[in-house]
């Protein structure tokens, strides 16, 4: 495999935009992508088909450097989402053998295993302590599981059909959920009760970002569009379109100004949350860009696709 990041042929370096690639990062397509947020650590964590979960160190220079750290196996017939926790230390992977599994990234170790049972695992997320792993499947129920034992905490049942994507805010306040109708819900995490379903899309919700503030939240919907609502009432106050194809992938910056979308049309998007404008488009992907996800200060941008390349995008 060719590990050792290079700069993308695309990339515009006049702008400040540029791209490093790392190619054949796995054997199969990257279906999932997570990114440390704790600032001793810049590890990138990739979730494929070919039944791996591999973590990576990306240098905070201009090269971008991406190095490879460990290769964690057994994830049976693929990962199709990951997450890491606000330490950065615990990783969860989300597997179509029905089973997520939680490693200690930092001894490469696995701490053990969770079985929501049969299609009930599809979008994997932490709460924001940490303290709770979130996932959701065929049945249309979020199942919250303890990350210290295990164990069932509780069920959210939605009157959505299939949950494909998952997310908590910031804050700790919200659970909201995405299904394959195209519908959204939320739910209050401390009570467990729903405080809004949405009528989000025409498609399936791939993906769900909310904003580092906590105040409003992205849906990514396989109608091409991502749209913005405010978190508290419900309320739409955006819809952006761009890509010519599903939206499979959304990511907030840290920096609350700007989000990211990747998309079955191979590129990658960059949003202005104030104009709503698309500021830049990567188009160095050869096949859908499953996924997307930012460093800790929002200035670099990694996305994962079924070309099996991990790409890291400088983003002045």
């Amino acid at each position: 495999a060719e590990y050792m990041g290079s700069p993308g042929d695309g990339s515009s370096a006049m702008s400040g935009y540029t791209t490093t690639k790392v190619e054949k990062a796995h054997e199969d397509g990257i279906w999932a992508v997570a990114w440390s947020k704790n600032p001793k650590s810049d590890t990138i964590v990739t979730g494929s088909v070919d039944e791996t979960v591999r973590t990576w160190h990306c240098e905070n220079s201009s090269s971008c450097a991406i190095q490879p750290k460990m290769t964690l196996p057994g994830h049976k017939l693929g990962v199709v989402s990951v997450d890491l926790d606000s330490t950065g230390l615990l990783m969860a992977a989300s597997c179509m053998d029905n089973q997520i599994r939680l490693w200690d990234i930092d001894a490469n170790k696995l701490l053990r295993t969770i079985e929501p049972g049969p299609g009930n695992n599809w979008p994997v997320c932490f709460s924001c302590d940490g303290r709770f792993v979130c996932t959701g499947g065929k049945s249309g129920t979020v199942s919250i599981f303890k990350t210290e034992s295990g164990e069932l905490a509780s069920r959210l049942p939605t009157t959505g059909p299939f949950i494909m994507s998952i997310a908590c805010s910031p804050d700790g306040k919200l659970l909201a959920c995405g299904a394959t109708d195209g519908g959204v819900h939320m739910f209050d995490v401390t009570t467990g009760k729903p405080v809004h379903k949405i009528a989000a899309h025409a498609a399936p919700v791939r993906s769900l970002s909310f904003s580092p503030d906590s105040q409003l939240l992205l849906t990514a919907s396989d109608d091409g569009t991502v749209k913005i609502y405010d978190a508290l009432h419900g309320q739409t106050s955006g819809t952006l379109a761009g890509h010519a194809s599903w939206v499979l992938s959304v990511a907030w910056s840290p920096d609350n100004n700007h989000f990211a979308t990747g998309s079955s049309d191979h590129k990658v998007k960059v949003w202005d949350i104030g104009t709503r404008q698309c500021l830049h488009t990567f188009a160095d992907h050869r096949d859908q860009v499953w996924g997307v996800a930012y460093d800790r200060s929002g200035g670099r941008l990694a996305s994962v696709s079924d070309d099996q390349s991990i790409h890291v995008h400088q983003c002045p």
